[in-house]
């Protein structure tokens, strides 16, 4: 099949059963375009929807979400995960705003070095929002071709990305860039899915060398297995009598940069001395609960909850390295799911039957 027949084919295709009405596909601009492709990076449309809807809300411009500060930013990123890109959104918007007066650039390259924006997203905000001719190769379209070239080898490796651009580069039409764009998307996204491919109702059937070969799965080819390490944790929730819990910032480098999280210590004696440490004194009860475990895209980490009840007030703990926080308040902070989840299970069960 030529390049022009690909291209033909898949906008064809597009036309009559593509995706038009999602929320970031209304009003294209630059920023809205920008903030779906960060958002939808290792996460699902579904998820993504009300995220982007909430953020929109809030950030509606470039320079709205230059203008807010990283808590609030992180804090309606909370629960969709990889908490860089939510930091690099925040970075790039002040950089767009600072450096370019509110405009993204025009050029791939340049969008490309902006902070937090790789050559396929910046090929997709130039194609979709700016109607310019630029390959993308995301998850999506790493799998569609793939399998229609039977491409062998693990894409995250260089020889095989190198190999996949050329092809979509090659493919990419000289016309209806921004619908080619979201044409590739979505065959992935509907068609050509991980796990159950629709081969039957694919126009690209045909030609498809994964499917001629009868395991269209077994492309893209998966990574080398490589078992996860197992680490553990404790972590000190220390509450109030006013059902605060006393948080703190973690550093913007490593997990759950420039999050809020409960302090950490390797095992439930630790907990108790850091608890002495911050309150000058042993707190009235301590309760461990029970351990579950997190998963990482690199790792798994075993955590340990230990409840530490305070009386008093507030400004009993010594270091200002934190601040008490309650979950009722409102209050607009960055919390990593693991730390919402105790923060419900807190909430709902614990200080109830306190």
């Amino acid at each position: 099949m030529s390049s022009t027949a690909f291209s033909d084919t898949v906008l064809a295709w597009y036309h009559e059963h593509g995706r038009k009405h999602l929320p970031w596909q209304q009003d294209i601009t630059p920023y809205r375009v920008w903030v779906s492709e960060i958002m939808l990076q290792q996460t699902q449309v579904t998820t993504v929807i009300p995220y982007y809807e909430r953020f929109m809300e809030s950030f509606p411009d470039v320079f709205a979400l230059a203008q807010a500060t990283q808590d609030d930013v992180l804090h309606h990123w909370s629960g969709l995960g990889y908490y860089a890109r939510g930091r690099n959104l925040h970075k790039c918007a002040q950089t767009v705003v600072n450096e370019y007066k509110g405009q993204f650039p025009e050029s791939v390259d340049g969008l490309a070095a902006l902070p937090g924006i790789g050559r396929s997203t910046a090929g997709a905000i130039a194609s979709i929002s700016m109607g310019k001719r630029a390959a993308i190769l995301d998850g999506n379209v790493k799998r569609v071709l793939t399998r229609f070239y039977a491409v062998e080898g693990w894409p995250g490796t260089t020889a095989v990305e190198k190999k996949l651009w050329q092809i979509a580069e090659g493919l990419t039409p000289e016309h209806s860039h921004r619908e080619y764009t979201q044409a590739m998307m979505d065959m992935g996204a509907t068609l050509c899915t991980r796990s159950k491919p629709a081969c039957g109702i694919c126009p690209l059937q045909p030609e498809c060398q994964g499917f001629a070969g009868g395991q269209p799965t077994q492309y893209p080819n998966s990574k080398p297995k490589k078992d996860k390490p197992e680490k553990s944790t404790c972590m000190l929730i220390m509450i109030n009598e006013q059902q605060d819990v006393w948080l703190e910032q973690r550093p913007t480098q490593g997990i759950w940069g420039g999050l809020w999280s409960f302090p950490e210590m390797e095992n439930t004696d630790a907990t108790l001395v850091k608890a002495q440490q911050l309150l000058g004194n042993s707190p009235d009860k301590v309760t461990a609960l029970s351990s579950f475990r997190h998963t990482f895209s690199h790792y798994h980490l075993h955590i340990t909850p230990v409840l530490a009840y305070v009386s008093g007030t507030a400004s009993a703990v010594r270091e200002t390295n934190g601040r008490w926080y309650n979950a009722n308040a409102g209050d607009a902070i960055g919390l990593a799911a693991p730390v919402q989840t105790l923060l419900n299970l807190i909430q709902h069960q614990t200080l109830t039957s306190n």
